[in-house]
């Protein structure tokens, strides 16, 4: 028996080849998490690595072995994961009120467990310093930590202080002066403490950086779709093309 290809109904190879290099050539970041306002990071990176491993997956071998089901998969799951961006944004500018709030317990939690873990305490010094800001609201917020609370029964040397990070420092200084904040919320209030450390809270900070960002983040979004939408294309321009290749061979 011979089967013969028809010159109309070729499965492309521009379509296939492109799917499995888009998912062979992805860059790998090493990332640190800490165990996060009740719940463990970790697990989400495992699911968020899950997901990708088996999109990878289906996406390399559906278009290497031209499988219908696996090609199928593949597009649906990414549509599915397009769908979910869409409600979380719409849900996310329709529930403003209620995102601020959570947002600010996610912070003030994470203020309370600054101490508990390096990576934690790395990320909000690295939040505070590129904001220049110090907690969620203003810097009495790190009362709420065990080392910074200003009561009379804490022995710290950090009592009354704020972290490094909150402090404005000089550009001049190669040096970082990681005792700046000692006893900086001993005495004054802070519009006095202005001229030493930044006052301004950091949910305050992110309100002011969204307006001014607001095209950046809309663009990164929307390249991020089109990046699936043109995934979904693909997948179901090879999965016809297979299917025509199919026909015309029974």
């Amino acid at each position: 028996m011979h089967y013969y290809r028809y010159e109309n109904a070729e499965v492309s190879c521009f379509y296939k080849y492109l799917i499995v290099n888009t998912y062979t050539n992805k860059h790998k970041h090493s990332l640190h998490f800490t165990r996060l306002h009740g719940f463990d990071p970790v697990w989400g990176v495992l699911v968020v690595g899950t997901v990708t491993f088996v999109l990878g997956f289906a996406g390399c071998v559906g278009a290497l072995r031209e499988n219908i089901c696996l090609l199928k998969f593949f597009s649906g799951v990414i549509g599915f994961i397009f769908f979910l961006e869409l409600t979380a944004v719409v849900l996310a500018f329709v529930f403003q009120g209620q995102v601020r709030e959570w947002l600010n317990d996610f912070y003030l939690a994470n203020v309370k467990a600054y101490r508990d873990d390096i990576d934690l305490q790395n990320l909000i010094d690295s939040l505070q310093k590129l904001n220049h800001c110090c907690g969620a609201k203003d810097p009495n917020d790190w009362n709420l930590n065990v080392y910074f609370n200003c009561s009379m029964s804490n022995p710290s040397r950090e009592k009354c202080g704020v972290p490094f990070s909150c402090c404005i420092s000089d550009p001049a200084d190669t040096v970082v002066n990681t005792q700046c904040g000692y006893d900086v919320r001993a005495s004054g209030t802070p519009s006095q403490w202005s001229n030493t450390i930044y006052v301004k809270g950091c949910m305050i900070a992110l309100e002011e950086w969204l307006p001014r960002n607001l095209y950046i983040v809309a663009g990164v979004f929307i390249v991020i779709s089109l990046l699936q939408m043109v995934g979904i294309f693909f997948a179901r321009t090879l999965i016809g093309d297979i299917e025509k290749v199919k026909f015309n061979y029974y």
